[in-house]
């Protein structure tokens, strides 16, 4: 098949996403992933949302307190204006951000970047959560990451709540949420609350 010159030699960017429930290694692994391309001698920037300051306020850190210097972000459309020369560009907590981060990331894919985006793919309530699901279906290369839940021992896949905070953002640790199996969340989940509306 004839291929039109104004295709040959073009870069191809790609979407990878991390996701899975509080405590999996998400950000762990976007870290990883940063770092090796970071030894490659790749040029690498890394996005967070200006919200999350529970750890750093310009650095993107997990929980096992690994870090890499990030910049902070209100809104998405700041992405494209501050990626510079990077040909490896990190998101963390994408759950944080506005859909149009999903544009934001086909685009810079489109640029020929590789973006790697960490984040929750639910929220407390387990629904799908921000721009994850969209992310999802336009991402090249998926990874869901598990915790273990900490009542039965089995591969978690929700963010248990600890509190009877019921806003859908609420930034916290151990102290605020567990990793929790579908059957251990169900058994007693946060739903518990609403009962006393």
């Amino acid at each position: 098949m004839f291929l039109e010159p104004h295709f040959k030699g073009q870069r191809s960017g790609w979407i990878e996403v991390v996701c899975g429930a509080m405590f999996s290694g998400k950000t762990e692994e976007l870290i990883r992933r940063l770092k090796r391309a970071t030894f490659a001698h790749q040029k690498v920037v890394i996005f967070k949302p200006s919200i999350d300051i529970r750890y750093a306020d310009t650095e993107v850190v997990s929980h096992d307190k690994n870090a890499l210097l990030a910049i902070p972000v209100d809104h998405s459309s700041e992405i494209l204006k501050q990626v510079g020369e990077a040909t490896v560009v990190g998101v963390d907590e994408a759950q944080f951000f506005d859909d149009g981060l999903v544009e934001v990331c086909q685009q810079l894919a489109l640029d020929g970047k590789r973006i790697v985006v960490a984040g929750l793919d639910m929220d407390f309530l387990g629904k799908p959560f921000g721009p994850i699901p969209s992310l999802l279906a336009v991402a090249e290369y998926i990874t869901k990451v598990h915790p273990i839940c900490v009542h039965c021992g089995n591969l978690a896949t929700h963010s248990y709540r600890l509190t009877a905070e019921k806003s859908k953002v609420l930034l916290g640790e151990k102290d605020s949420y567990e990793p929790r199996c579908r059957k251990c969340f169900s058994m007693g989940n946060i739903m518990d609350f609403h009962a006393n509306d």
